[in-house]
């Protein structure tokens, strides 16, 4: 009898210390440590640039940038360098988000999120989303939708170093024929082409990086070229939605640069293949399909535990915490009654696109319900490899090189060159053998300041 309270009382104790590690690690403010001059050494560099690897590799840092990249056996590390062993890890640029939201935290009632924290969203919900991106390894993310003065601040504020995350490209908020009421913090109507032109202006006026608009059936083929017309006049790009066809249609009309999201329903029909072939012959056309949350969605029917993952908590306060998991236990309980997903037709789709030229970019769709920013850039890129059959370098690459040069800013990075940010990361084992390892980084430098 005493040995099994003795046993019951030690597991109580180990129960309670994992307890309170959760919380010290959730709550845990996320610091970084500047760099100066360091170097990484002995792990396999992934060239993305030349699709190649490196082995042995040596990375040089100093000041925030890559000094040089070579090998051991021929590149020496300085004498006053940090040594920073990657022996037995892959190294390989930060990774990027094309289509993430910092306002949400995967509550399954996004309506009532926004009422309830609206407010908080500058000063708690955004910084600490931003923190759990990049502890994933996301080091540049796009936000195309969110409280526009929120989001720029909060933009500002991690690019002077006063909060950590991730390089921010955002929309502020999305351009559409009739928001919601209670919602024009994120999304702006437009009532007219002079009225749409004026809003881009705005949004242009305030420092945006893309203009997001939706080509639902309110909005006219006027309102919506107005819209990308402006845009591109303000040297911006446009992303819309591409969830039915009837957007799609659209918004190819009115000349969007890049579609968000891929519908299961359907493969494109006839006209929209010709229409998008017609598209790429005489300007670039992106695609960021979102496909990650649908497969997650479908494969939590029977295993759902990836909703516990305690990273998803970090920063965000002890209300809000427990709002989201009552969220999820309703949504757990509806993911059994919807339709399965039809991954021949998502299949079917995504080549469609590879197959009219159309370059496709990892982004995930974070935020929205039941998918979290620590886990939705490594299961896109496993939805990728493992569902749709794309090669592991090419979906890697169009999670680094491929969306910074979408955004402009390849010469400053995207890969791992002399010049270029110190954005770096490194995990165990080879992603392109295992893509899912990425989900752990090990290491993971931003600008030059270590931040694991």
């Amino acid at each position: 009898m005493f040995r099994g309270k003795a046993v019951a009382s030690a597991l109580v104790a180990v129960m309670l210390m994992l307890v309170m590690t959760h919380a010290q690690q959730s709550d845990a403010p996320v610091r970084g440590r500047p760099l100066g001059t360091a170097a990484l050494v002995g792990g396999t560099l992934l060239d993305v640039e030349r699709r190649a690897l490196l082995q042995n590799s040596v990375v040089l840092i100093k000041n925030g940038r890559i000094e040089r990249v070579g090998a051991e056996d021929s590149l020496p590390v300085p004498p006053n360098y940090a040594r920073i062993s990657t022996e037995g890890m892959t190294v390989l640029p930060g990774l990027w988000d094309m289509h993430t939201h910092l306002q949400y935290s995967a509550h399954a009632d996004l309506n009532h999120w926004n009422r309830a924290y609206l407010h908080d969203m500058p000063t708690v919900i955004m910084p600490a989303i931003a923190s759990q991106l990049l502890l994933a390894g996301v080091t540049s993310a796009r936000d195309p939708m969110a409280p526009t003065d929120a989001i720029l601040s909060v933009k500002r504020r991690i690019a002077a170093g006063e909060i950590p995350g991730p390089t921010m490209y955002v929309s502020g908020a999305l351009l559409e024929h009739q928001a919601p009421a209670g919602f024009e913090s994120f999304r702006w109507s437009v009532a007219g082409a002079a009225d749409a032109r004026a809003r881009v202006n705005q949004l242009a006026d305030k420092g945006v990086d893309l203009i997001k608009l939706l080509c639902v059936p309110e909005m006219t083929l006027d309102e919506a070229a107005a819209v990308v017309d402006q845009a591109h006049a303000r040297r911006l790009k446009v992303a819309a939605h591409g969830r039915t066809d009837a957007e799609v249609r659209k918004c190819l009309t009115a000349g969007v640069d890049d579609f968000q999201h891929l519908s299961p329903q359907a493969i494109f029909p006839d006209d929209i293949i010709s229409s998008i072939k017609a598209r790429v012959a005489r300007a670039p056309l992106l695609w960021t399909p979102t496909v990650g949350e649908l497969y997650n969605y479908d494969r939590m029917r029977t295993n759902a535990e990836i909703l516990d993952d305690p990273a998803w908590e970090r920063g965000l306060s002890r209300e809000m915490i427990d709002d989201v998991r009552m969220s999820m236990a309703a949504f757990r309980r509806t993911l059994p009654s919807r339709p399965p997903l039809d991954r021949a037709v998502l299949k079917a789709k995504f080549n469609q696109l590879r197959d009219l030229g159309v370059p496709v970019l990892v982004g995930t769709d974070s935020g929205s319900p039941g998918h979290f920013h620590p886990q939705s850039v490594w299961l896109e890129l496993d939805a990728w490899v493992n569902e749709l059959g794309v090669d592991p370098m090419t979906a890697i690459r169009a999670a680094t090189i491929l969306p910074a040069e979408v955004m402009g800013v390849e010469r400053e990075n995207g890969s791992l060159a002399a010049g270029k940010y110190a954005d770096v990361i490194a995990v165990h084992g080879d992603p392109l053998q295992h893509v899912n390892i990425l989900r752990d980084p090990v290491v993971v430098i931003k600008h030059g300041i270590q931040y694991k």
